[in-house]
């Protein structure tokens, strides 16, 4: 939305958030929420006015060598933002305003012909308006609480240097060194620990550049409560002569810069006022952009409903059991299932063109992208199942166990039942009432039913619990079937439908890996977890193992029977579970989640991955936008997490020993 001046002064001063661009296009600038801190790029643009483009002497190619493109992408999630779009060419914002217009610049005359004086007073009246907005933004910062930090992000040409030069450079000649050394270390300790791909990172002080640009002559001249860091980024995120760009080194940077300059901001204020215990979360914006919800809903249309067991549970699981255990040597299952009933092209056409772009927020932006690669691959499963293409597709949605998953499941298959198993006397009529009692005692509204159509004897699909009607269950089964399905799987559901995001009722990258390994840990907390169970996860990996290695249904089969001493229908329920489809290798997951969800249980908060269908991956994420009071805390959480449980001794030394 374009603003004059004095609109964008009222803003500022009323303490408005607001989003704008100068009338002329020379600036933009951006306040999400009033934080003691801004972040400028005022180098970032290329505009030349029109006249001034007919006299300019040198080409697009040449004056975009020396601007500094992308760092206003590095400070794009930061909440507020001052980004000059206009080329350094025409006035450079980072020179006095008696020499802000070149008249040759690195060894290049600028000009064809003398600026006419009226020229030359448009251009310096844009550079006067920039720092007429600065003073007035540190001003009110400085007001509101009592301190402000500009961190004043370029880029540098380092080909034409011969000497070995850092990827960061912090310029602190203009800078009290005696009174801010302390927070000028820790800048350079933040920058040093980032990393880039492919590329060794270091931050240096004033090693190329000594930050004696004017935005820091300007800050020292006018404000004593105000830190200006100035901070060099090295072209290393583009083809320096050619200008193309590096993409995959720019969105780390973006990630990184939010980190580095979030935590430094806080660490400053924390130190120089009376706030206290402040982290980088707290100095980001706290509330969720348009572009981010817009996107948010138009993903969830394109991609609510795909329930991805609902097409590969085989259609005539029961009759093929049958059929099988009659002739378990010779019988292969010919299984079918649901036909797909949306347009593939279609969908992956949609995902693609949904406006990821617009999300400003480095690690929100990541997180999208990751969610729409994910859901394109998962389409490709869908659309090969039943063919030699699926197995592949499972791969890469899924993965496959790794030598030491494959030693994780051996070292508990060696492990000798040391309690004698209780009869399965419980029928699946008294389980759906067991949990219909369990959701009330939960609060939580949801339907249970009977469901011809399950490999598991139980599972969640939204609100509602299915159970196989053909299964019977000892009293522990039962109770870890509530504590994993309702206790995990249907409290995450809820929870994600009360989220203002709706990629967590979708699902995050690694959620099956994640759901699951914490489904179990909850069994496990819950006293529920016997040695058997664990077992069954165990001959999981082993099935799986055999699967991508070549095996036939049969010789897996037989291999649980005679090899592991399973029963007929445990080994063909393990069996069916990773040949159907063509080879679905989900299955070690669920080890693999267990031992991942107790490591995460000793060490950290586990709260914030009740809140939707997430992923380890995302925690850090995941907490920091609780902590912004974007996403709300899960109003429910598993009971056995709060149980004081009878754990076994013998179960929680075998989990403690996995690797």
């Amino acid at each position: 939305m374009l603003h004059t001046e004095l609109e964008v002064l009222e803003k500022i001063r009323s303490l408005t958030p607001f989003e704008a661009e100068l009338g002329d296009g020379s600036l933009s600038i951006r306040v999400s929420e009033y934080q003691p801190y801004i972040a400028t790029a005022i180098h970032h643009g290329h505009n030349l006015r029109g006249e001034l483009k007919e006299k300019c002497a040198l080409t697009e190619e040449e004056r975009y060598f020396e601007e500094d493109p992308f760092t206003g992408d590095f400070i794009s999630s930061l909440p507020i933002v001052l980004q000059g779009q206009d080329s350094r060419y025409e006035y450079d914002l980072n020179r006095d305003p008696s020499n802000c217009i070149y008249e040759d610049a690195w060894g290049k005359n600028v000009w064809l012909e003398p600026l006419t004086p009226e020229e030359r007073a448009i251009s310096h009246e844009k550079h006067s308006c920039y720092y007429r907005i600065l003073k007035c933004l540190v001003e009110t910062l400085e007001k509101e609480f009592g301190l402000c930090l500009v961190y004043d992000i370029h880029s540098y040409n380092h080909q034409r240097i011969d000497a070995e030069t850092p990827t960061f450079n912090v310029g602190t000649k203009q800078i009290n060194c005696r009174r801010w050394r302390k927070e000028i270390n820790v800048l350079l300790e933040n920058l040093n620990s980032v990393e880039l791909p492919n590329l060794e990172v270091t931050a240096l002080e004033n090693d190329v550049f000594k930050g004696m640009g004017y935005q820091a002559t300007f800050i020292k001249e006018n404000f004593s409560n105000t830190l200006i860091l100035p901070i060099e980024v090295k072209k290393i995120f583009m083809n320096e002569q050619g200008g193309e760009a590096y993409p995959l080194v720019i969105e780390k940077l973006k990630e990184s810069m939010k980190t580095v300059i979030t935590e430094h901001a806080a660490y400053t204020v924390t130190k120089r006022t009376k706030a206290k215990g402040l982290t980088g979360s707290d100095l980001l914006a706290s509330n969720l952009s348009k572009e981010v919800l817009k996107l948010d809903r138009q993903l969830y249309r394109i991609a609510r409903g795909i329930n991805t067991l609902s097409y590969i549970n085989p259609t005539n699981l029961k009759q093929e059991k049958r059929r099988f255990l009659s002739k378990p040597h010779s019988y292969t299952p010919q299984f079918t299932y649901r036909q797909l009933d949306l347009d593939p092209y279609k969908f992956r056409e949609q995902l693609y063109r949904l406006p990821v772009e617009g999300i400003r927020d480095a690690d929100v932006q990541k997180m999208y992208r990751k969610v729409i690669d994910q859901l394109a691959v998962r389409i490709d499963l869908l659309c090969s199942i039943g063919t030699d293409e699926f197995l592949y597709n499972s791969l890469r949605y899924y993965g496959q166990p790794d030598e030491r998953d494959i030693a994780n499941a051996k070292f508990i298959l060696h492990a000798c039942e040391y309690k004698e198993q209780q009869p399965a006397t419980i029928s699946a009529k008294e389980a759906i009432e067991a949990f219909k009692e369990a959701a009330l005692d939960y609060d939580i509204p949801c339907k249970v039913v009977s469901s011809k159509q399950l490999i598991a004897r139980a599972m969640v699909s939204g609100k509602t619990i299915k159970v196989n009607p053909n299964s019977r269950f000892t009293q522990g089964d039962l109770d870890a079937l509530i504590h994993h399905e309702l206790g995990v799987h249907l409290v995450t559901s809820v929870n994600a439908e009360r989220q203002p995001l709706k990629i967590l009722q979708l699902g995050l990258p690694g959620n099956t890996h994640t759901q699951e390994g914490l489904a179990i840990l909850c069994e496990h907390l819950s006293g529920s977890f016997p040695l058997h169970r664990l077992k069954t996860l165990a001959l999981r990996v082993v099935a799986v193992e055999m699967m991508v290695n070549g095996d036939t249904f049969n010789d897996c089969f037989n291999s649980l029977k005679h090899e592991y001493g399973v029963s007929d229908d445990e080994a063909f329920t393990v069996t069916a579970r990773v040949y159907r489809g063509g080879g679905f290798t989900k299955d070690f997951l669920y080890l693999r989640g267990l031992k991942d969800a107790i490591h995460a249980y000793k060490n950290e908060d586990l709260t914030s991955l009740f809140i939707g269908k997430t992923g380890f991956e995302f925690k850090p994420l995941l907490d920091e936008l609780i902590e912004r009071g974007i996403l709300k805390q899960p109003d429910y959480l598993p009971k056995a997490l709060t149980m004081d449980a009878n754990i076994d001794p013998v179960m929680e030394f075998m989990l403690n020993s996995i690797r």
